[in-house]
Parts: C-alpha cells; sequence; structure tokens
C-alpha cells in the first residue's frame, strides 16, 4: 500500500513526483482508485517543477474526461484526503460531457495532458531542421569551356593565364588550358572550369572579373564555347 503525507505540501508533491518517476500509477499497471484518491487529494495540478506528478495528473485528468476508472487498486492512504465516491471513480464529470463527447471522436487525444511552452518550441525547432535538411539537395556541377582573346601578338600568355587563374571563389575550379592560334601570329587561351551552379555565375566573372582591371590588360574579350551540366 502506497502512503503520502499532505499532497499540497512541498513535501507531499516532492515524495508524489519521486514515486511517480518509475511508474505511471500510483499502484498497479493500469489506472485506479488509488489514483483517483491521489488526484482528488490535489487541491492544484502540480507544476512542471513536478515533471513526473504533472504528467500523471494531465493522464488521470483525461481518463477522468473520457471514460472513468474503474479499476480498484491495492490501497493508498493520503493525509487528509477524503473517502473518494464510487462515481467519482467511474464516471466523467457531468459539466464535462460535451467536452468528453468532442475528444472521443478525436483520434489524436493526448492522454499524457497538453504541451508545455518549452516542449512546443522544441518541437517547433525539430520540424523546421527536418524541414531545412529535405529539402536541402546538393548543387548542380557544370564543366565550361571558355576562350580568352588577348589583345595582339605582343601579348604576353603566360601573364595572361596566370591572371585568369588568378580569379578564385567558391565553388570555381580550374582545369586545363592550351594556347589555339587564331592567325596573324595571334594565339587564344582556351581553358576548362568547373563551377558549383548554385555559387557560380559565369557571365558574372566574364563580366566582372575577367574584362575588367587588372586583368583586362591582357584580356581583350571572353566567350563561352562550351557550357555542359556534369
Amino acid at each position: 500500500m502506497a502512503a503520502f503525507p499532505n499532497l499540497n505540501s512541498d513535501a507531499g508533491l516532492k515524495k508524489l513526483d519521486e514515486h511517480l518517476l518509475t511508474r505511471s500509477y500510483i499502484t498497479g499497471y493500469q489506472a485506479s482508485k488509488d489514483d483517483i484518491t491521489v488526484f482528488a487529494a490535489l487541491a492544484k495540478p502540480p507544476t512542471s517543477q513536478h515533471v513526473n506528478a504533472s504528467r500523471w495528473y494531465n493522464h488521470i485528468d483525461a481518463l477522468l474526461r473520457i471514460s472513468g476508472v474503474s479499476a480498484e487498486g491495492s490501497g493508498v492512504v493520503v493525509e487528509g484526503s477524503a473517502p473518494i465516491t464510487e462515481e467519482a471513480v467511474a464516471t466523467p464529470p457531468a459539466a464535462d460531457s460535451k467536452d468528453a463527447a468532442a475528444e472521443e471522436d478525436d483520434d489524436d487525444v493526448d492522454l499524457f495532458g497538453e504541451e508545455t511552452e518549452e516542449e512546443k518550441k522544441a518541437a517547433e525547432e525539430r520540424a523546421a531542421s527536418v524541414k531545412a535538411s529535405t529539402k536541402k539537395k546538393e548543387s548542380g556541377k557544370s564543366s565550361v569551356l571558355i576562350d580568352i582573346k588577348p589583345w595582339d601578338d605582343e601579348t604576353d600568355m603566360k601573364k595572361l593565364e596566370e591572371a585568369v587563374r588568378s580569379i578564385q571563389m567558391e565553388g570555381l575550379f580550374w582545369g586545363a588550358s592550351k594556347l589555339v592560334p587564331v592567325g596573324y601570329g595571334i594565339k587564344k587561351l582556351q581553358i576548362m572550369c568547373t563551377i558549383v551552379d548554385d555559387l557560380v555565375s559565369i557571365d558574372t566573372m566574364i563580366e566582372e572579373q575577367l574584362t575588367v582591371e587588372p586583368i583586362n590588360e591582357y584580356v581583350q574579350s571572353c566567350d563561352i564555347v562550351a557550357f555542359n551540366k556534369i
């Protein structure tokens, strides 16, 4: 038989909370008259400070609203508590009959009480994290072949290529290159690069970096020869 001091004192609530640390009910493995005895002895719901007692209280409160409790239990003594009537044990409160009918139609009744603000916030954060992770996809990549033309046959093509490769940014990877004759002793630089599509815009790179100072000292113009998704 379980026994508790006055449950409306700090000592009584602490003992109840400790008792329910490893139990779902006051006695046994189902809700019984013992739970109703303790439930009725509480002047108000336990606060979240007594998490086990609060969880148990909300659960018993839900059961009483929905179906009542009829199991006998093995006995409990609560200091200063009044005897529990059969009606209180087995029948949901009349004032709550409308709420009970509505809850009977709800397949998602939470028998363990309403969520606290902290639990709601944690659930929202978990949902946001899951949503973000499902949306996150690996960015596509593309292979680009660029023709880079010098001003004339006197342009130092080695320095031109060094200037081109000096452009570094996240998602840009320079590859193989070669010099291709275009006539009159002039050669153009043909160079490969791989880009991460979400991070690099080839058109923007040409307009804002390859054809402006200081690189335009060597580069006259640029053309995209081939652009292929990888």
